[in-house]
């Protein structure tokens, strides 16, 4: 099989920056026949010693303008795919499918006023680069970002974060965008406390951004664990807000990359 034939390509790394023991962020080059809708993941490969390759399917953190890849990961514990990666450094080889998958895209609401972004841990990735995309920007008149982690210094992204709002590109529509970190483990100052389904359900979230919960205004992702998934989709059911599906539209939207 020719490289024109296989079904990816070998890019190689450019940046690694290491955050925590367990989290880290990788910068790849691109290939140019790329391409990807804000949201979506690429599935990744690293090759073992013994030469085999194992795949995992990773949320594009950078935009689907940028000419490189931006990646942000977890270290599992003895974990087949992530142990390789995490020894990687700049220079080596990453494989990336040609294709690029995932439906946690804004394309999923037709309609809406406010648009909520809700991540744990890694999961805040795709709504990154949605972020440096400008739909969301154009189409909503609120967002409202909300990143939950166990601890303050697992805040990543935060100097990108902060940037967005004041993108040229935007001229003007960065204030619709309200940041609100979730510490969950610690108490931190200007950061809520609790998990995310606690928030909603004593109001908290709502109270903090200012926005209510409604199934006429209110469109939401959620990226994470599946656990606080599962666990906020059932919240947000109480409130007769809906996943979104092809056949039937609604207000929620979730990946299914696990």
């Amino acid at each position: 099989m020719t490289a024109s034939e296989e079904k990816f390509t070998r890019q190689r790394l450019l940046e690694v920056q290491t955050l925590t023991p367990n989290l880290f962020t990788l910068r790849t080059t691109r290939d140019p026949g790329f391409r990807f809708t804000a949201g979506q993941f690429a599935r990744l490969g690293v090759r073992k010693p013994s030469g085999c390759i194992v795949w995992r399917a990773y949320s594009m953190v950078s935009a689907p303008h940028d000419e490189f890849l931006d990646f942000f990961s977890i270290v599992v514990p003895d974990g087949e795919f992530t142990s390789e990666l995490s020894r990687l450094s700049v220079g080596d080889e990453l494989l990336v499918e040609k294709q690029a998958f995932g439906f946690l895209t804004l394309d999923r609401f037709p309609d809406g006023r406010d648009l909520w972004l809700l991540a744990t841990g890694t999961g805040i990735a795709p709504f990154l680069s949605i972020l440096q995309d400008f739909e969301a920007w154009q189409r909503f008149e609120r967002i409202v970002l909300v990143y939950s982690v166990r601890q303050a210094r697992e805040l990543a992204y935060q100097p990108l974060i902060a940037d967005l709002p004041q993108r040229e590109y935007l001229e003007g529509l960065g204030d619709k965008l309200l940041y609100l970190p979730v510490v969950t483990r610690e108490q931190v100052p200007g950061a809520l406390h609790g998990r995310i389904t606690q928030l909603i359900e004593s109001g908290e979230l709502e109270r903090a951004a200012g926005l209510a919960l409604t199934p006429e205004h209110s469109r939401i992702m959620l990226c994470g664990n599946p656990q606080m998934i599962e666990d906020t989709r059932a919240v947000l059911k109480t409130r007769d807000l809906q996943l979104a599906l092809t056949r039937r539209p609604g207000q929620v939207a979730v990946e299914n990359y696990w």
